[in-house]
């Protein structure tokens, strides 16, 4: 039923970015090169309507609301820098290029070939340093990280 449910999710999210014009390379472009504001005012609402939302849903479960603080590492900035490059590059991101597909757009199989190959290196990269694994919700009065019972 999960899995069923993820579809579902992903297929209103796909739906939604080829609806609002965000699979469009031309309104990537535009935002990238800050030509409009379109695509950063989509985001902001996101992330306002996310944040009002886990607020509300903490609140009803009785949990403070509050932002991890996690101290920035190389894995952020190489992770950001790749992801930015290759985000101006393709014009799109992973849910645009997967909207693409679904659209029939020839152009978004060269980015997606790089997406799966970038997964596909990732997964199979040896490392040296294992990544820290996700934290507990409720953590810590010493760092102050997750959220704390209220």
């Amino acid at each position: 039923m999960a899995k069923v449910k993820g579809l579902l999710i992903g297929l209103v999210f796909g739906v939604t970015l080829s609806w609002a014009g965000m699979s469009s390379p031309n309104v990537i472009r535009d935002a990238l090169l800050f030509h409009e504001g379109y695509l950063f005012f989509m985001f902001a609402s996101a992330v306002a309507t996310a944040a009002l939302g886990q607020a509300l849903l903490r609140r009803r479960a009785g949990e403070r609301f509050t932002f991890p603080r996690e101290r920035v590492e190389r894995r952020h900035i190489v992770g950001s820098l790749l992801f930015g490059l290759g985000w101006g590059i393709a014009n799109a991101c992973p849910g645009p290029i997967a909207t693409q597909i679904g659209q029939g757009i020839p152009w978004a199989i060269f980015p997606f070939a790089g997406m799966i190959g970038g997964v596909w290196w990732f997964l199979r990269a040896p490392r040296s340093v294992e990544t820290e694994p996700a934290r507990d919700a409720t953590t810590t009065a010493a760092g102050g990280l997750g959220t704390v019972p209220a």
